[in-house]
């Protein structure tokens, strides 16, 4: 069996807060006015991601999996977590601002949900002029002093919120108060879990004229009240590998493609890329491939030998 580069069909997401930049930033084929997300790979049920192009079109990534689990997930990965692909990589555009939300950590999510936990990064695309982010507390808080806030709709008094521009990038350790401002397109790298606790949502209503379901009390002792630093600074070396963020769940680095790039990998882990910014080319095993911004792209862990060619700012994410 010969692997090449994996495409997926998006799962695409109206959201309350949701727009139209993932069409005319990223090409996605949405029809609504106030799609929120594409989920780019996925294996959360009812929401499994199905191949888009060659020999394995139309079979789902756990169709794959269960087939080559060693082939496409690599040797620790399969290792580490049997036939489950552990991430879930999106694309996300905040016409409003999100819910403020956290999420619990793996402890926690598999009592209450049989679930990951959901450690997050964010790579910032696009931001309109003075668009921001909510991240964590200004100063370390309490319970006492946040349900306090909460009950009197003053929570953003005490929270910290960050100005940001294309290639921010902030990673999100579980139990962290966040929120995605308006105005914000974002790729977004997590582990597997659609587990949120919803805290506030500036009382918005919606089509139906109806609230969205708050989770106060599960994010009780599902937050962290310290003060974080969740803002990441990277080198951007041209045409190699720039560590963004190296952590137990996932490792990601950034690419600054001008002109060619020759990679070589072990077997131990899949690598996905994701196409932030401009249009690249993969060659593998004599064949070239060929993506636009907005594209991401699976490397099945057999894969060990590849070059990038383009003008292009890439995202690679494996794990280690």
């Amino acid at each position: 069996m010969l692997f090449y580069p994996l495409q997926f069909e998006p799962i695409l997401k109206e959201r309350i807060w949701g727009g139209t930049k993932l069409k005319t930033l990223l090409n996605k084929p949405i029809t609504s006015e106030i799609t929120g997300e594409s989920w780019e790979i996925s294996t959360v049920e009812n929401d499994v991601s199905v191949v888009a192009n060659g020999a394995f079109a139309g079979k789902t990534l756990n169709e794959l999996i269960d087939l080559y689990p060693a082939e496409i997930l690599g040797n620790i990965v399969y290792a580490r977590f049997g036939k489950q692909f552990p991430l879930l990589f999106k694309y996300l555009d905040a016409r409003e601002d999100l819910s403020i939300q956290l999420h619990p950590n793996d402890e926690l999510a598999k009592k209450r949900h049989n679930s990951f936990g959901k450690t997050e990064m964010w790579y910032v695309m696009q931001a309109d002029e003075n668009a921001r982010l909510i991240v964590g507390f200004k100063e370390k808080s309490s319970p006492v002093e946040y349900l306090s806030h909460l009950n009197d709709k003053t929570l953003l008094d005490i929270l910290d919120t960050k100005k940001v521009q294309s290639g921010d990038v902030f990673m999100l350790e579980t139990g962290t108060i966040h929120a995605i401002g308006a105005g914000i397109v974002i790729a977004e790298i997590q582990q597997t879990s659609d587990i949120t606790y919803r805290v506030y949502d500036f009382d918005r209503k919606d089509a139906n004229g109806n609230t969205r379901e708050l989770h106060v009390d599960l994010a009780l002792e599902a937050l962290n009240y310290d003060k974080i630093e969740a803002q990441r600074f990277y080198d951007k070396n041209e045409n190699t590998f720039n560590t963004v963020v190296d952590c137990p769940y996932f490792t990601t680095g950034f690419i600054p493609l001008n002109g060619s790039a020759v990679f070589s990998k072990t077997n131990d882990s899949f690598k996905v890329l994701m196409a932030v910014e401009g249009d690249f080319s993969l060659l593998v095993n004599g064949e070239s491939y060929h993506y636009k911004k907005g594209s991401t792209v699976l490397l099945p862990a057999v894969i060990t030998d590849y070059q990038l060619d383009g003008l292009a700012s890439v995202l690679e994410i494996s794990i280690s």
